[in-house]
């Protein structure tokens, strides 16, 4: 499928998705939001994709949200919607990345602020140019943080330095990024992407699919759950299917036999169902 405002590559087992609106830093779009949900579609149902890096093209990673509507930007009834509540599309896109079954890696190059530092929070790990510049800036433009971020952000850094970030709006170093916990590591920028791909060859040439798949569900959905007995269950039923799989034969096998391991088993094949009672919820 041809896109408009992102771009895609699939090599080495890796899909790289580039927010792709350079003259405008890739500020974000609905139609952006549109596309890169297609994308993890897409990237689900294709066992070639092992994992997944988003990054922007040009200086910026993302702007946030395209301003170019003026006062009206955020207005959704003057936009058109009917709906009670139109939903936020920042947020449909941070729920279809807490589905996905392919680890996310975020490469921020450059500035990502609003809705392009919100977007990356689901994302499994968070890399940064040593120059970039993010920010929670809601509260400076009159509404307030979207895209799950009130779930995901105090997840990711702890509640105190979460509220400063959103409560201040300010935009702050990626090196305060670094030190609070939001990004895993900094380089210069020639190096960014080399560094995402290492991390992401490393799962695409050594894990199991259908073993990263179910930990990445098990990992981002404990994270509301009320008592380790849940992922107790969960860990039990996860392993009673995988030590029965022909991954885990092969897995065993290649260590003893000192060789890398080739995976048989597909996640296009469907998953164990290791947490029955687990649904997510309706929006109202």
């Amino acid at each position: 499928m041809a896109f408009e405002q992102i771009t895609t590559e699939v090599a080495d087992g890796v899909l790289t998705i580039t927010l792709n609106r350079p003259e405008r830093l890739n500020a974000w779009t609905g139609t952006m939001g549109s596309e890169l949900r297609e994308a993890f579609d897409q990237a689900d149902a294709d066992d070639e994709v092992r994992a997944i890096i988003v990054t922007g093209a040009g200086r910026g990673f993302c702007a946030g949200a395209d301003l170019g509507a003026g006062g009206e930007t955020f207005d959704y009834r003057a936009r058109g919607a009917h709906e009670e509540v139109p939903r936020d599309n920042g947020g449909e896109f941070t729920l279809r990345v807490f589905e996905s079954t392919k680890p996310v890696i975020a490469a921020i190059n450059g500035p990502a602020v609003g809705v392009g530092a919100t977007m990356t929070l689901p994302m499994d790990v968070r890399l940064a140019a040593d120059d970039a510049r993010i920010g929670f800036v809601f509260a400076r433009r009159g509404i307030v943080p979207e895209a799950c971020s009130s779930w995901f952000l105090p997840r990711v850094v702890g509640i105190s330095r979460a509220m400063e970030w959103v409560s201040t709006g300010r935009v702050f170093s990626a090196e305060e990024a670094l030190e609070g916990g939001l990004v895993r590591s900094l380089h210069p920028g020639g190096e960014l992407l080399d560094a995402a791909r290492a991390i992401a060859r490393e799962i695409a040439e050594n894990a199991a699919p259908v073993s990263v798949a179910l930990a990445r569900q098990m990992m981002w959905r404990m994270l509301g759950a009320e008592h380790p007995m849940i992922a107790h269950r969960a860990d039990s039923r996860g392993m009673l299917a995988r030590g029965q799989s022909a991954d885990a034969v092969e897995g065993v096998t290649a260590f003893l036999e000192k060789r890398p391991a080739r995976f048989p088993d597909r996640v296009s094949d469907g998953l164990p169902e290791i947490m029955p009672g687990w649904r997510a919820p309706e929006f109202e």
